[in-house]
């Protein structure tokens, strides 16, 4: 049988769901701008205190994300699971939810961001995208990716730092973010300083001034290139007709069929961009301002002020997801057959929830428990589940568990730029 005729005979098999996808769209970065980036990615410059870079939390030793449930950002010292306090400057709170894998963000399919897509595209929109800064938002992004790529600097809790420390931190606090004089301008007056950056800025902007938009675009044409990811089996099943092993097809049946994962995990990578209430376990400080006494995370219905998006969050592609634990929003499960089986009963799964799998780092008195301990809390997290209960036995699950390894792509791991050994700053590396 040719390999065109293998195709056509695995995808007639009861998957319609398969056949109908697109596959993905990337864009060709300039080498120097992707290059560029890369630098920026991993230098502690950007962050208020000079001692957090984007690699910190999103580092390829753990898939990209950071192998925590909830990380810790400013105050903290060290990689992944192995991060801890180490200073009398200690965290204020956990990061509020999950570092997010950067898998294949660059493909065009991509436009919407964060748990709760607070940044998304809409043309209705200056600049064709909707933000939390609103009217306040800078020009010049090129995309969604290269705009959520300088949020976290924002933050607090993540690299701006605490109130009064640095000026960033100040900026921040005082709501000075994106006005002139304001902590993007600071962070880029910073870059601009160096005259490494200046040098290579020049070359791929010629005359144009080192602003925050241009630091936020070479950095999503670096996660563009480094983390595309779209050779797994599972690409080359529906590229080539090369077949899965028996397991893994028997996963995917599953998936696409029965199972009905692919509800929601659809399209090329596993995902509708759409948001889901499927009464995920939350722990952690949950998404609150400074001012509110609560550890709830509402999820999408904190962007849009609609009930029924109450708990939703946005379903995450599924690539190299053997690489990318712990999951969900807040890192509830610790292993991908134990989100699985919380998939096939969720609210069974919260009411059962066990704690003792959660991947958190120490923080003294942190309130971990706060909304997993309110009843009322979790009763208004089952009440919002919209995912009908499946039946799997261990043997499916188990094939269920092959097709998701079907979707690993190597290549992302060998032959791209990987942790520099230093960068223009100076300042110490992340490896």
């Amino acid at each position: 049988m040719t390999g065109r005729a293998t195709w056509l005979w695995l995808m007639a098999l009861p998957v319609a769901a398969s056949a109908e996808m697109v596959a993905p769209v990337f864009d060709t970065p300039d080498p120097a701008r992707v290059k560029l980036g890369w630098q920026l990615f991993y230098d502690p410059i950007l962050s208020g205190n000079r001692n957090i870079s984007c690699g910190t939390c999103h580092h390829p030793r753990f898939g990209t994300a950071d192998g925590v449930s909830l990380g810790l950002g400013e105050g903290a010292m060290g990689l992944g699971p192995d991060r801890h306090v180490g200073s009398e400057n200690v965290p204020e709170q956990r990061i509020p939810r999950n570092a997010p894998a950067l898998f294949n963000l660059g493909a065009s399919e991509f436009t919407v961001m964060f748990h709760d897509g607070r940044l998304e595209a809409d043309p209705d929109h200056p600049d064709g995208m909707r933000t939390p800064l609103g009217s306040e938002m800078l020009s010049g992004f090129d995309s969604v990716l290269s705009a959520q790529a300088m949020f976290p600097v924002l933050s607090g809790d993540e690299m701006a730092g605490h109130y009064s420390e640095n000026e960033v931190a100040q900026a921040v606090r005082l709501g000075f973010l994106s006005s002139e004089g304001g902590a993007w301008d600071r962070i880029a007056a910073r870059v601009t300083d160096i005259p490494e950056y200046r040098a290579q800025f020049q070359a791929v902007a010629p005359g144009e001034p080192i602003s925050f938009p241009l630091i936020a675009n070479v950095i999503a044409d670096f996660i563009e290139v480094e983390w595309r990811a779209d050779d797994s089996p599972f690409d080359r099943f529906l590229r080539e007709g090369t077949p899965l092993d028996p397991a893994a097809e028997r996963g995917r049946q599953l998936f696409y069929g029965a199972a009905g994962c692919s509800e929601c995990h659809s399209g090329w990578f596993q995902t509708d961009h759409d948001f889901h209430a499927i009464a995920m376990p939350q722990v952690g400080p949950g998404k609150a301002a400074r001012f509110e006494n609560h550890a709830r995370d509402v999820g999408r219905m904190r962007v849009t002020g609609r009930a029924e998006d109450a708990y939703a969050f946005r379903t995450p592609s599924l690539r190299n997801v053997y690489e990318t634990a712990p999951y969900g929003h807040d890192g509830a499960y610790a292993t991908l057959e134990a989100v699985i089986r919380h998939h096939l009963d969720p609210v069974a799964g919260l009411e059962g929830y066990d704690r003792t799998q959660l991947v958190l780092l120490g923080l003294e008195g942190a309130q971990d428990w706060k909304a997993s301990d309110d009843p009322d809390e979790t009763g208004r997290i089952g009440a919002a589940n919209g995912l009908a209960a499946v039946s799997l036995d261990a043997a499916q699950i188990a094939d269920v568990l092959s097709f998701l390894e079907a979707l690993t792509d190597e290549s992302w791991k060998v032959g791209r730029l990987g942790v520099p050994d230093s960068v223009p700053s100076g300042l110490p590396v992340d490896r």
